[in-house]
């Protein structure tokens, strides 16, 4: 089953300052601020929400169709992600402007100052699909994540006029976007995916209600922090909820709805069940939360499907450990 992943790809410059951002700041000179921070360590991490999505659909056994723009410092990010199972073919390389990058210092008050440089990212409003779906042989599902706006306007409304099912994922464009974007975005959705407060800024953002969103989409899926996810949707007569699973310890959260969604995504592949679905989402968010870095785990077949028989019973185990192709046995 042919997935495109459509979304941001972008790299992100973390470091730490021994110190207070505050201390050398003068609150009634601020008009003339000129600082500088001395940075003890820096941490260069692979990220964008398509690329870690995309990243955890091939560490299950998927070839996900990356769709989003990069510029050509890209080529090390390339080559990781092919490793991994991803096909690349599709990315749009700019001629003039660098990989989307997120800037960000934080200081011993945990207080960041950041700069993110959208870049390439503004060029994903030049792919079209059609030519994608003809390379691999048709796409069955394609999801739409944040991205440049206008980019993700045309991804999804190529998706209607083309009858190509969608998964609308508006995540961060949600808190930036105006309601016409947004009712753009989910309406026809074939799955709407959010967290919880999202859910509830999509209504006051569309101006629907949740009832008239459940009615514009085929299946919501909600996720819910720690207390798992929720769906709801087409011939379903109650919600289906499915719990987090435990992790052995809590390290970072960035990422873990994008793993989530990778792992969602799998089981819509490979045909499972929505709970079972869910359940491999769930599961695959946990390596993430345990690791510093959105793609920096790395699954094994046993003991990924003996910590699922942990979390949701060797039924469900062994339904879907015959879906799943880990990189390691």
């Amino acid at each position: 089953m042919p997935i495109a992943i459509a979304g941001s790809i972008a790299t992100d410059h973390l470091m730490t300052f021994a110190g207070r951002f505050a201390d050398s700041l003068v609150v009634d000179q601020l008009d003339k601020i000129s600082v500088s921070f001395l940075a003890e360590d820096l941490d260069i991490r692979r990220g964008g929400v398509a690329a870690n999505i995309a990243f955890g659909m091939a560490n299950l056994g998927q070839r996900p169709v990356l769709v989003g723009a990069v510029g050509e410092d890209f080529a090390d990010y390339r080559s990781w992600l092919e490793r991994h199972g991803v096909d690349c073919d599709s990315v749009r390389v700019s001629e003039t402007r660098h990989t989307a990058r997120f800037v960000c210092t934080t200081d011993e008050d945990m207080a960041q100052i950041a700069t993110f440089y959208a870049g390439a990212m503004s060029e994903a409003r030049e792919i079209e699909l059609a030519p994608i779906a003809e390379r691999v042989g048709g796409l069955d599902l394609v999801l739409v994540g944040p991205d440049d706006p206008d980019a993700m306007r045309r991804h999804t409304q190529e998706c209607r006029d083309r009858g190509i099912p969608f998964v609308a994922d508006p995540s961060q464009q949600l808190a930036f976007g105006g309601g016409d974007l947004i009712r753009d975005l989910i309406d026809g959705a074939e799955y709407l995916i959010t967290n919880e407060y999202e859910s509830h800024l999509t209504a006051q953002k569309t101006g629907w209600s949740q009832d008239e969103i459940n009615s514009r989409v085929g299946y919501r899926v909600t996720t819910l922090g720690k207390e798992g996810a929720r769906i709801t949707g087409r011939g379903l007569d109650e919600p289906i909820h499915v719990g987090a699973a435990r992790e052995v310890t809590r390290a970072d959260p960035t990422g873990v709805g994008d793993a989530f969604r990778a792992g969602f995504l799998t089981g819509v592949a490979e045909g499972l069940p929505l709970r079972e679905s869910a359940e491999l989402g769930s599961m695959l968010a946990t390596y993430v939360i345990e690791t510093v870095g959105t793609q920096e785990y790395e699954l094994g077949t046993a003991r990924f499907l003996e910590r699922l028989t942990e979390a949701y019973g060797a039924e469900s185990a062994e339904l879907i450990g015959g879906h799943i192709r880990c990189r390691r046995p």
